[in-house]
């Protein structure tokens, strides 16, 4: 799929990270550089575009239902596997935090998998709540067919407060007050996937559906993703 523009549109994953969720809510977000071409300046959640070992990395479980089938809805591809891999592998790099079991790995690991290899775990997507999709609108530098995942801190491994194993690509990581988080220079999709969280912000249990929203060159609209339920 293509704008008229002709940027191509990459499917992508994002974590939303949810922290102490019944008592101080706060979120995991970052700022992306002055000169990035996606976004500058912008305050986000950690996330990216798919890479191309992301299908054939091993997870030690994968996403749950119905969160699994509600990924396929829309969806051209049987992509369930690479975007749980592709969300573990983006919060690792931008921000250092292991979403992940213990284990081996009995395969060749690939190079940017070493160092989060070197921790001692596998990759896990079943903590991963499929939460909200969005397709960047044309004209953009850069289009995204982001798949947004929802995971509580708890299931995190390691120390909440220690980023030195993050990149540079995101700068001033914080835990964000989810009610402060609107004072933040935000991109207009996450101020709306942020109205979704505090919506079901006492509700650990997946959505009754997934919100979609979707641009093209013809019209911007809301879809629901039930997954066939």
């Amino acid at each position: 799929m293509k704008s008229d523009s002709s940027v191509a549109v990459r499917d992508a994953a994002t974590l939303i990270v949810l922290r102490d969720r019944y008592d101080r809510p706060s979120i995991l977000m970052g700022q992306r550089g002055a000169q990035a071409a996606f976004m500058p300046n912008k305050f986000v959640f950690p996330g990216g575009a798919l890479d191309s070992h992301d299908a054939f990395v091993p997870l030690a479980s994968q996403i749950g239902s119905p969160c699994y089938e509600r990924l396929a809805d829309e969806c051209a591809k049987d992509l369930q596997h690479a975007l749980g891999v592709a969300a573990v592998r983006e919060l690792w790099e931008e921000t250092g935090m292991v979403l992940g079991s213990p284990g081996s790995w009995a395969d060749e690991i690939p190079e940017n998998w070493r160092r989060f290899a070197q921790s001692g775990f596998l990759p896990t997507a079943a903590p991963l709540q499929f939460f909200f999709r969005a397709l960047t609108p044309p004209g953009r530098p850069r289009r995204f067919d982001a798949r947004f995942f929802l995971v509580e801190a708890h299931n995190l491994c390691g120390d909440l407060d220690d980023f030195a194993q993050a990149s540079d690509e995101l700068r001033n990581l914080q835990w964000v007050p989810l009610q402060q988080a609107r004072d933040y220079n935000l991109p207009f999709i996450t101020e709306v996937v942020l109205a979704e969280v505090e919506g079901r912000i006492q509700d650990p249990s997946p959505p009754p559906s997934v919100p979609y929203f979707m641009n093209t060159e013809e019209t911007s609209r809301f879809l629901r993703l039930r997954g066939g339920l």
